[in-house]
């Protein structure tokens, strides 16, 4: 509901429901025991957060986070008037599409058109803050949905949309084939309230399983 502050995760409900998670599920005690609590992997809300998000569609997590550091250290600070200053070759040389180029300016423009107020969207529910950023041409459910369980630490959201949260269900729950959009929905059911809590498991278990890092 607008007007009030929708409850967060911290470290300290992170490291708990985990452990709830854990006693609930054989398969999440497994990546408990074996790995401990998932990170929280915060970030900051606002704009430099969000068009990170919208780098990372569809690309590997480490060619994400080249190109923003890459624009990190063109546009300092990042902000919507920043960005816009930037000419489609300095973008291209970063490491934006013609289309990521097009989503970012999509963004920043209604930011500073006052379309989309993201300071405001810490005090609407999650279905509301969808809503809002769903509005924005290049931002999708995916997209929604990481800011949401990564810059608002909001509790029971789960990317269902996300590839590699797939893979390490299907790797987790043993199953013969990837779970499609609607088994991900089904199978995260059981996981309610801390829906993104599992996730932050699920992927603990991908990047150990893959020998990526966990930070």
């Amino acid at each position: 509901m607008a007007g009030l502050i929708i409850a967060s995760l911290d470290e300290a409900t992170l490291a708990q429901a985990a452990c709830l998670l854990a006693d609930l599920d054989p398969d999440l005690a497994g990546i408990y025991a074996r790995l401990g609590p998932p990170p929280l992997w915060a970030r900051e809300e606002g704009f430099p957060t969000l068009l990170y998000i919208i780098l990372e569609q569809q690309v590997s997590l480490a060619s994400a986070r080249a190109a923003y550091q890459r624009l990190l250290a063109a546009a300092t600070p990042l902000t919507p008037e920043s960005f816009l200053q930037m000419d489609d070759l300095e973008l291209k040389s970063i490491g934006f599409s013609r289309q990521k180029t097009g989503y970012g300016r999509n963004l920043a423009r209604a930011i500073l058109q006052g379309e989309l107020d993201l300071a405001a969207l810490g005090w609407l529910d999650d279905s509301e803050v969808r809503s809002q950023l769903l509005k924005i041409k290049g931002i999708g459910p995916w997209t929604a949905n990481i800011y949401l369980l990564m810059a608002l630490l909001r509790p029971d959201i789960w990317p269902r949309q996300d590839l590699a949260l797939a893979v390490a269900v299907q790797r987790v729950k043993r199953l013969a084939s990837r779970p499609s959009l609607d088994e991900m929905e089904a199978l995260s059911q059981g996981w309610r309230p801390w829906r993104a809590v599992a996730a932050r498991m699920l992927w603990q278990d991908y990047l150990s399983s893959n020998g990526r890092r966990i930070t």
